[in-house]
């Protein structure tokens, strides 16, 4: 058996094997642990023709085997003849310089048939040019933190980093390097994508609704890692009482971790399932209640396209009911007058969309501002915005 041909039936094996529903990067993990055999060229090559097949598969013949997915998979990613696809498919790899779009009309593959999940789509969504992202590898954006912009490029400059500033203090970064001698992460800048370093734009453009003068009470109520948190205190020039919480008491430590090294205190820290209530007394309220609800994530999944291909559309109503809990038990807990920001990253109309009417005919805020911001196009996530005032 050839190199090639081995690699083919470890990645069809390791396909086999996966567990739904779970992230795939652990499952790897294991498998290269127990088998030493694979050095860091094999194991490059092996998951990327596993994380390829999960993109494309779904929109592919049912016919066609997992092996043969596999190879049409590579085909398609894939822009150069390479010596693995000619010992695989000569034949394909003939074909190797056309362009995507006949690469994928050769299987009978639309651009909507790569996420066939159209019907429960937003409306704001464009199918084909959603379906098309998964044909592309994200982007890794970073955040500059406040008047650091000169020491972090000068840093990546001296590191031989590349980057393109995409905005005034967000950078897309070549390749996927290691930061960590060359950044202080979460000091200097914060590992955070191109749209979610987005999501506190409209308070960027409506700042009359807090005063200089105080700080803003504001209640992280599904923390999970912080990046929103510090993206919050670095627009209100840190002028910010902040609490956090979240379901998993481990998540809050690393939390902990993370906004010590960005030089944030925190207020108050609690574990609380929002689902069941909100772990708060029922007189404690804040100005800005920062509700970044679990969801079934179908905004990110061009960086974990196993999520794709082990979704059932039956799970969007799960999550849509903790949604509706979860802001049901949180916005008691929002000042008169005060801010409620509802977040996904999501792009079904029934976590978005639907739950925005269920806030306003249940709960009666006033909606200032809802939007997506979608990212298909420039290789980052897609998110959803809705901010309400009470």
């Amino acid at each position: 058996m050839s190199r090639y041909h081995s690699y083919l039936s470890t990645a069809s094996k390791l396909i086999e094997t996966y567990e739904r529903g779970l992230p795939f990067a652990p499952h790897l993990k294991k498998f290269f642990a127990g088998d030493k055999k694979y050095g860091s060229r094999d194991r490059r090559m092996i998951s990327a023709l596993c994380y390829n097949y999960f993109r494309v598969s779904l929109a592919l013949n049912k016919q066609l085997s997992i092996s043969e997915k596999i190879i049409a998979a590579f085909f398609i990613f894939e822009k150069e003849s390479t010596e693995c696809l000619k010992v695989l498919n000569s034949d394909l790899n003939d074909k190797i310089t056309f362009s995507l779009s006949d690469k994928l009309a050769l299987y009978q593959i639309t651009p909507e048939s790569l996420f066939p999940f159209t019907d429960e789509l937003s409306a704001a969504i464009h199918p084909a040019s959603y379906g098309l992202s998964f044909t592309r590898q994200p982007s890794v954006f970073v955040r500059i933190r406040p008047e650091r912009k000169t020491k972090v490029v000068e840093a990546l400059n001296a590191a031989g980093v590349l980057f393109n500033e995409e905005e005034e203090h967000c950078l897309r970064l070549m390749g996927n390097p290691s930061l960590d001698d060359t950044l202080r992460i979460n000091k200097d800048v914060v590992v955070q994508d191109c749209n979610s370093q987005k999501v506190f734009d409209y308070i960027k453009g409506n700042n009359h609704f807090f005063h200089d003068s105080h700080s803003v009470t504001v209640w992280d109520c599904c923390a999970a890692s912080g990046g929103k948190a510090i993206l919050l205190f670095d627009i209100l020039k840190k002028k910010i009482k902040l609490s956090v919480s979240d379901i998993r008491k481990n998540i809050l430590l690393n939390l902990s971790t993370r906004l010590q090294q960005a030089s944030i205190n925190i207020y108050k820290s609690f574990t609380s399932d929002l689902s069941k209530s909100s772990g708060l007394g029922g007189e404690e309220k804040f100005e800005m209640v920062v509700c970044d609800v679990p969801c079934t994530g179908s905004g990110t999944w061009s960086r974990s396209p196993e999520q794709l291909f082990s979704f059932n559309s039956k799970n969007i109503n799960f999550f849509v009911e903790r949604q509706q809990a979860i802001v049901s038990n949180t916005i008691p807990h929002v000042e008169e007058k005060g801010l409620f920001y509802y977040i996904t990253c999501s792009v079904f109309k029934k976590e978005n969309e639907d739950i925005v009417a269920y806030i306003k005919k249940k709960h009666h805020l006033e909606l200032l501002h809802m939007h997506y911001l979608e990212g298909s196009e420039i290789g980052a996530d897609t998110m959803f915005v809705a901010v309400f005032k009470k």
